[in-house]
């Protein structure tokens, strides 16, 4: 697969999604889809079917103070994040369509920023989600209202001037009504976001538009209204679970069962709990129930919430219908040693730190038996 082009064909949809808390340094990253080069270390046999494509999803974007710091410092008195996404810029760059998960507000340029409980980050993030290849975002989640209405805003102002799609909160009733429908290689990819809820904090009264929320009804009407406006592929990101927990809930796996039974979602990627859960195939869909953190720095707890995965799935043409024919995960790891840098496992030198991140994180991806179902890690 070669680098995504990705346009919009409709405006931001409905989305909501949820989590909060911290991160670790960069090196060499990870190829594209095995066909795209025959030497990497993930490659396998046979080259992708004509007319396939490929989309990576990642984790928790959270911004703790700390990575600010590191961010300053790596731009010499600037905020460049940058250098601390550079580790797994090949890996989201090479796929066809990059997802992130954008987890906190943004605030006015020149802060004031905030970190936990209430977050506020420096706009400066959406340029480095930029660079880095991802092409939309979702924006449900816990924090999506930290800041109230106004942060929304800015948040969604700043990613359209960086230009990086949205979904799961809008700055109107009318945004908010439009699917989001990406052109992925001529297919036409729709994204809805939603999250569990907004930590107490109350969507402001005639103002439901602001974040999505999970209500199983909900996302199913999402999907079918952007299948309705053309979707060919549909899919789910869920901010859902409990923090630091590694399996599931009984409701993340009864809703992603109910949400994969219909024809208009074609699989659900998760975040929030800031540590890696499992992935489970359900009814020929996969669902990834938890990502972990992409980049984030907590003070407690530690270990865990430095690990994290990227799901890559390669969609191809059923009949007249698009299915997932390859499911992979890439590990990544929060380097805390100065400088604080995000890395792919995949490609990383041993040492007994990567050897434990990929063991833990085997451990719980695979926990529910995907590997049966198929799932692939590179180079495992």
């Amino acid at each position: 697969m070669t680098k995504h082009r990705v346009a919009a064909l409709a405006g931001v949809a409905l989305l909501a999604a949820a989590c909060s808390s911290p991160p670790q340094q960069a090196g060499p990253a990870p190829t594209p889809f095995p066909e795209a080069s025959a030497s990497s270390s993930s490659a396998s046999a046979g080259a992708a079917p004509e007319g396939a494509f490929s989309v990576v999803a990642t984790g928790d974007v959270l911004i703790h103070p700390a990575l600010t710091e590191q961010a300053e410092a790596d731009g010499g008195g600037k905020i460049d994040y940058r250098p601390l996404l550079a580790g797994i810029k090949p890996l989201i760059s090479g796929a066809d369509l990059g997802i992130c998960h954008l987890e906190t507000p943004l605030a006015p340029e020149g802060g004031p920023y905030s970190g936990y409980p209430s977050f506020s980050a420096p706009p400066e993030i959406a340029d480095a989600i930029k660079d880095t290849g991802y092409d939309t975002c979702s924006t449900s989640s816990n924090h999506t209202i930290d800041q109230g209405a106004d942060g929304v805003t800015r948040t969604l102002d700043k990613l359209d001037a960086a230009g990086v799609k949205h979904t799961g909160s809008a700055r109107s009733a009318a945004e908010a009504a439009k699917p989001l429908i990406l052109d992925v290689h001529g297919v036409k990819v729709a994204q809805v976001s939603y999250a569990f809820g907004f930590n107490g904090i109350k969507v402001p009264a005639g103002k439901p538009w602001l974040a999505n929320q999970i209500d199983v009804d909900d996302v199913l009407a999402a999907a079918r209204k952007a299948r309705e406006a053309g979707a060919q592929v549909v899919i789910a990101s869920l901010h859902w679970g409990v923090e630091y927990q590694h399996e599931p809930t009984a409701e993340q796996r009864s809703q992603a069962k109910k949400i994969l039974a219909s024809d208009d979602v074609d699989l659900i990627v998760g975040h929030h709990a800031h540590v890696v859960q499992p992935f489970e195939k359900i009814g020929g869909k996969w669902v990834a129930y938890g990502l972990g953190n992409s980049i984030a720095r907590h003070s407690e707890p530690k270990g865990d919430t430095e690990e994290g995965t990227a799901a890559r799935f390669r969609f191809v043409r059923d009949g007249d219908r698009w299915k997932v024919d390859k499911a992979e995960y890439i590990p990544t790891l929060i380097k805390l040693d100065a400088p604080i840098r995000l890395i792919d496992l995949s490609t990383s030198p041993p040492s007994p730190q990567v050897t434990k991140a990929l063991q833990d994180t085997d451990k719980n991806i695979l926990s529910l038996g995907a590997d049966k179902a198929g799932l692939t890690r590179p180079g495992k």
